[in-house]
């Protein structure tokens, strides 16, 4: 009677007996796999084991996973990433040295037996009967090959891995009946070429390109002989013996199989003996892998690139779809990362922006007319070693890209209401009372057709002195929150929010925007990439484009490369021309003689932009353009709770941070940097005539121009920053319904930020 272990089952002898008895009862199978190229010869005799023959023919081989490099729109390497660090290379890229050293440690018999080695069966038998157990294994490199397809093939799923690596009779028989189908298929030297790219050897190296390169820091081709039966040694136990945390044992693993080559004539013994005295000569090259590799501080943008892949039904209807020809790697993706952009960004970030600074900048660049990203960056640097301020937070996305929550852009917000405005027929001539401080007028039209009719909710100018009345001109250059508060409450709110969906303006945490006058204000969180690619459609004369950071993507599967189709920018009209061409007329002003005017680049280089500052000074912005690239750059702290006030930033000290003191100059010298040497076109400006100036209407009160140098003849407490209510709002254009249910709002008055200049 057979003995059984005291925890139930047959010892792995008696199985492995068990196994070849099986075998044998097949003897038409034994027949056909005895001999190197007799293959499946008189498997379909008579008296076969019929789950054998049952099994499927076709051994499913999955591409083998490799590594993705990540180019800028040069061609010149971001990163590199990977699931398994792995590169795929011909036999003879690999030094024949290698190719002996695994053939005898592992099957010194491969080029004589066929699927299945019975000597070796037979040999294993005896040794570990001897033994009493497990000693020598019995697997031919073509059999082990099928369980590491298998292991691929299972990818990082631990059950999978699991049902790949039982020790059971039955994964064996089909183990068998697939190596005697790549016996037939390929032949020797292709199953030795796929073993030596699929095999683990330990430090995450995968294949024998990635070992050489791991441990010797060299190519497998230029492997030596005691390299070679190091790098073979390992593949028994990667994690035994591992020569970088092991080297007695590692040493004596390559010398069992300097020993082994020596015996089956692969090397001279005086070869083999000399080899033993060397050292092991490692040179290691440490894991290299993620976007915390990547040069240029460019680590944000591979993590955003790795996004898009992942979340883009383009590259497959599912997310496992995505997620699995990612980790399959061997992608070559081209991106519109321009170098030059990326570089003049980081260096800006990097002064004006310490890393330790109570808080921290981000800056985005794109392209108009094509939604090209052409550089991304923050000043805390992309990093999990939990470092100070470290981070793997994209400042510069939405959420759903692995950004944060976004920060309320402030003023910048502003020029999207004057386009909705304008594009409704109102004249950049406009004007208001825009006193220094006034309530929210109400009712507001909302787009549901509710009304917001909050009363008695004030706005304020950043200054005592900012008073009206102003146009749109002046008001936007000054950044008068007063203005922009009336005028959203005369044109309404929903063709304010319709025109931001037009031009790509969303909430970072992808919630709906809030139909509130307020929106005006900037009181709606967005994200730097928002932004800019939003001031883009200005550049580009009112055509939005979708942003995008992929150019082209070739996938390597076995030998053969394909490219993949990849995300495109799609560009549609948002406004006239004419339209953004006065909002263009308008921003100019901003950085030539307004609140911008420390970020301008100098008349050589026609610019647009605007400010935006919050309340309490939690963020502040610059946004601005030229006719050929866009950026937005914000500065705050991401959590919320750090106010810029009495701070240093950069070293420099603020007492107060305003849109156009810090993140303006950061602005300046990004792309200053990014546009050097680049054509410098102008834009299409319009004409915007400046109001007549209001002349003494005898009651002793200085009325002020247009600039609003005093309070205006309307506002009596201009000069205290009251007002005595008898400013006179304009008129809503629409009629409230009888018995009307009017709606309310989740953003009262400054919403507890925006507005600022």
């Amino acid at each position: 009677m057979s003995k059984k272990r005291s925890g139930g089952g047959l010892s792995p002898t008696q199985q492995a007996a068990k196994f070849l008895g099986v075998s044998v009862l097949a003897g038409a199978v034994m027949a056909g796999i005895a001999l190197p190229a007799a293959g499946a010869l008189g498997l379909a005799a008579k008296g076969s084991v019929e789950s054998f023959d049952e099994l499927p023919t076709n051994l499913k081989t999955p591409p083998l996973s490799q590594r993705t490099t990540i180019l800028d729109s040069e061609g010149g390497t971001i990163a590199t990433v990977y699931s398994r660090d792995r590169t795929v290379v011909d036999l003879k890229s690999i030094s024949p040295y290698m190719q002996k050293a695994i053939v005898a440690i592992e099957d010194s018999r491969f080029y004589q037996h066929g699927a299945v080695d019975l000597k070796g069966v037979l040999r294993a038998l005896n040794k570990n009967a001897q033994s009493g157990g497990v000693s020598q294994g019995a697997s031919t490199l073509t059999q082990q090959l099928v369980k590491n397809v298998a292991v691929e093939e299972a990818g990082d799923d631990p059950t999978k891995v699991a049902e790949a690596t039982q020790q059971t009779i039955g994964r064996k028989i089909r183990e068998l009946k697939y190596a005697i189908q790549l016996e037939e298929e390929l032949g020797k030297k292709k199953i030795l070429e796929n073993y030596l790219n699929i095999t683990f050897f330990g430090q995450q190296a995968y294949g024998v390109e990635a070992a050489s390169q791991r441990y010797f820091s060299t190519h497998a081709k230029d492997l030596n002989l005691e390299q070679s039966a190091l790098l073979a040694g390992i593949v028994q136990s990667p994690s035994r013996y591992d020569p970088v945390n092991d080297e007695a044992e590692a040493t004596k693993r390559r010398n069992t199989v300097l020993q082994r080559m020596a015996e089956v004539g692969d090397v001279s013994q005086a070869d083999a003996d000399k080899a033993k005295e060397q050292p092991l000569g490692l040179k290691v090259s440490k894991p290299k892998n993620g976007c915390i590799t990547a040069v240029k501080g460019a680590g944000f943008f591979c993590d955003y690139v790795r996004e898009v892949f992942l979340t883009d039904p383009v590259f497959g209807k599912t997310k496992e779809a995505r997620a699995k020809v990612w980790n399959q790697g061997g992608l070559t993706i081209k991106t519109t990362m321009d170098p030059q952009a990326q570089k003049s960004a980081q260096k800006s970030i990097k002064e004006h922006v310490y890393q330790d600074d109570d808080v921290a900048t981000a800056a985005t660049i794109v392209q108009p007319g094509t939604g090209k990203i052409l550089a991304m960056g923050q000043s805390r640097p992309y990093g999990i070693n939990n470092k100070k301020n470290e981070t793997t937070l994209n400042l510069s996305v939405n959420a759903a890209m692995g950004g944060g929550a976004g920060y309320q852009p402030g003023s910048t917000f502003k020029p999207i209401v004057a386009a909705a405005a304008i594009e409704g027929g109102m004249p950049a001539t406009k004007m208001y009372p825009s006193p220094y401080k006034m309530d929210y007028p109400a009712p507001v039209q909302e787009c549901n057709g509710n009304t917001w009719n909050e009363k008695g909710v004030p706005v304020t100018n950043e200054n005592t002195s900012e008073h009206g009345p102003y146009d749109m001109k002046t008001a936007t250059a000054k950044s008068v929150n007063t203005y922009y508060v009336s005028l959203i409450s005369d044109i309404g709110i929903c063709p304010v929010t319709e025109m931001a969906a037009k031009m790509g303006v969303q909430r970072a945490d992808g919630g709906k925007m809030q139909q509130a006058p307020s929106i005006a204000l900037g009181t709606q969180e967005m994200s730097p990439l928002t932004m800019a690619n939003a001031y883009a459609t200005f550049a580009s004369r009112g055509m939005y484009c979708t942003p995008v950071a992929i150019e082209s993507i070739t996938q390597r599967v076995g030998e053969k490369s394909k490219s993949l189709q990849v995300p495109k920018s799609t560009c549609s009209r948002a406004m006239s021309e004419n339209t953004a061409d006065t909002i263009n007329t308008l921003l100019k002003g901003v950085v030539e003689d307004g609140t911008g005017s420390e970020a301008g680049l100098g008349a050589g280089r026609p610019s647009a932009g605007k400010t935006g500052t919050t309340d309490e000074r939690y963020a502040a912005w610059f946004v601005g353009y030229t006719p050929n690239m866009s950026g937005a750059v914000w500065v705050g702290d991401p959590a919320h709770k750090r106010q810029m006030k009495n701070i240093t930033i950069g070293g420099v000290w603020n007492e107060k941070v305003f849109g156009g003191k810090v993140p303006g100059p950061i602005w300046r010298d990004m792309m200053s940097g990014a546009l050097e040497g680049k054509d410098a076109p102008n834009f299409n400006l319009v004409y915007i005539p400046d109001p007549p100036k209001q002349k003494d209407d005898g009651d002793g009160n200085d009325d002020g121009d247009n600039r609003g140098n005093d309070n205006g003849g309307n506002d009596n407490g201009g000069n205290n920053g009251g007002d005595d209510g008898n400013t006179t709002f304009p008129t809503p254009t629409f009629s409230i319904p009888e018995n009307f249910i009017q709606g309310t709002s989740n953003g009262n008055g400054n919403g507890g930020g925006g507005g600022r200049g």
